[in-house]
């Protein structure tokens, strides 16, 4: 009987705890991400989400200036028959 007296009282007494234990883990756990975010932003770290974003404004970018490449180099080819057949014209 004893025996089971004393499980009985173990079992209620942590039955209270648990639900303290799992406040204590939440307030934790909040915490926790809460330092780590503020340490990250320290460190000028971005978020998977942000780098993405960043690398797709980067292939953006890459295309814009291939694409004002390749009219520079056709704006420079007719400038260069231009001129050739002035020069042509002129002799």
């Amino acid at each position: 009987m004893v025996d089971n007296q004393i499980l009985k009282d173990l079992s209620e007494r942590l039955a209270k705890i648990v639900p303290m234990a799992e406040d204590l883990r939440d307030d934790a756990r909040t915490r926790m991400e809460q330092v780590l975010k503020k340490s990250l932003q320290d460190l000028d770290v971005l978020t998977r989400d942000d780098f993405e974003v960043q690398t797709r404004a980067l292939e953006r970018a890459e295309q814009r200036i291939a694409e004002l490449e390749r009219t520079l180099s056709a704006m420079e080819a007719r400038l260069n028959a231009i001129e050739s057949s002035a020069d042509g014209a002129a002799d």
